[in-house]
């Protein structure tokens, strides 16, 4: 069984990770392990219709974002890699700087000390030189850092299609191949 940690901040795009779970939970070889901020609870109140219990249920484990014990906080429990989604600036920050002060960070760290995939889909825009600075830190610690830029080459018909596609390229960084995920073939 591959294990895949997904991580849902604060920032606006908790649709994002929804989809990350959505999308896992079609493969049937992986197992996944969430944890999700306490701003990440607000912010999904107020985009979108679903509760914290119908997001939990998407995932195999869930884990508190307080809870620096669970499994998902040691490199010796192995994983397929990581994907927080949406990563806010603060999670960013926390992880670009190694500051492990919470389960997200934690994870993060761990993650890329023990050489794994770790995709930050950084929701901010526009950024500022700050921003810029942490996302390097974060590329030159082993992260990916994917903001969830829309690709129009597959000309979605909704959102829920860029929303796809968008999770669907982040997931694949991890390994992961996602059915039906168009490609660019060329113009």
């Amino acid at each position: 069984m591959r294990r895949v940690v997904v991580a849902i901040t604060g920032a606006s795009g908790t649709v994002y990770g929804i989809r990350a779970l959505e999308l896992l939970g079609e493969v049937p070889d992986v197992e996944t392990h969430l944890v999700m901020s306490g701003p990440a609870k607000t912010t999904l109140a107020i985009e979108t219709d679903h509760a914290v219990a119908d997001v939990e249920a998407l995932a195999d484990h869930v884990h508190g974002a307080r809870d620096i014990a669970a499994p998902i906080s040691s490199g010796s429990f192995r994983t397929e890699g990581m994907v927080v989604a949406p990563c806010s600036i603060r999670s960013l920050s926390a992880i670009a700087l190694s500051n492990s002060s919470d389960l997200i960070s934690r994870s993060a760290d761990v993650t890329l000390k023990e050489r794994r995939p770790l995709v930050l889909m950084v929701r901010e825009t526009p950024f500022h030189a700050g921003h810029l600075r942490l996302m390097q830190q974060a590329t030159e610690a082993g992260a990916v850092v994917f903001p969830p830029v829309p690709a129009f080459y597959n000309r979605p018909e909704s959102l829920d299609e860029v929303v796809t596609h968008s999770v669907g390229r982040a997931l694949e960084h991890l390994g992961v191949e996602v059915k039906g995920l168009e490609r660019w073939q060329g113009g």
